[in-house]
């Protein structure tokens, strides 16, 4: 049996109403519609919380309860408040500027790298350029902007220079030493 399956989903400041399949949702940051397998159904415990049930304890229908209890609970958590991101530049030279919805990357390479930010992802940088904090209801794409921007200078291991997550560690190696 799925752990996270059986846990209920708080839906304070959420509105969630139930079409069948089809489990609508709407809050203040975003509104849209999740589809449940027909094997899951959603049950009401209270007017705050919500728990999925499996209609059949089939095998392979326990597979995705879990999945779709978390795919269902990103959904409600983001449309009341937003997901958040940080991500750290370190070298000399190193730094983001957004410029309307792009965001230009100094990087260290011979020319500056322009990534359009999708318009569902919010950008704050500070005023060296080093801490990027992104935003956004959608959990998965939010994770994909970061994995992105993180792609155009991967950290490495000897200096420990390039874009990498705010509580992400870094093993360090040694360098060259003299015999």
């Amino acid at each position: 049996m799925s752990k996270i399956g059986r846990m209920p989903i708080n839906t304070t400041g959420v509105k969630v109403e139930v079409k069948g399949c089809e489990v609508h949702y709407q809050g203040k940051n975003a509104s849209g519609v999740h589809i449940l397998p027909p094997f899951l159904e959603l049950v009401n415990l209270s007017d705050t919380s919500i728990k999925l049930d499996m209609k059949s304890t089939a095998r392979q229908n326990r597979k995705f309860w879990g999945l779709h209890r978390a795919l269902l609970f990103n959904k409600i958590q983001g449309a009341d408040k937003n997901f958040e991101k940080q991500l750290v530049i370190k070298g000399l030279g190193f730094k983001a500027e957004v410029a309307g919805k792009n965001v230009k990357l100094s990087l260290g390479y011979s020319h500056k790298i322009d990534f359009v930010l999708p318009e569902k992802v919010a950008l704050q940088v500070d005023k060296t350029g080093q801490n990027l904090v992104f935003q956004s209801f959608d959990k998965e794409l939010l994770g994909k902007v970061c994995d992105q921007i993180r792609s155009f200078r991967v950290p490495e291991p000897y200096k420990g220079t390039g874009i990498r997550y705010l509580n992400e560690v870094i093993i360090r190696k040694a360098g060259k030493t003299k015999a």
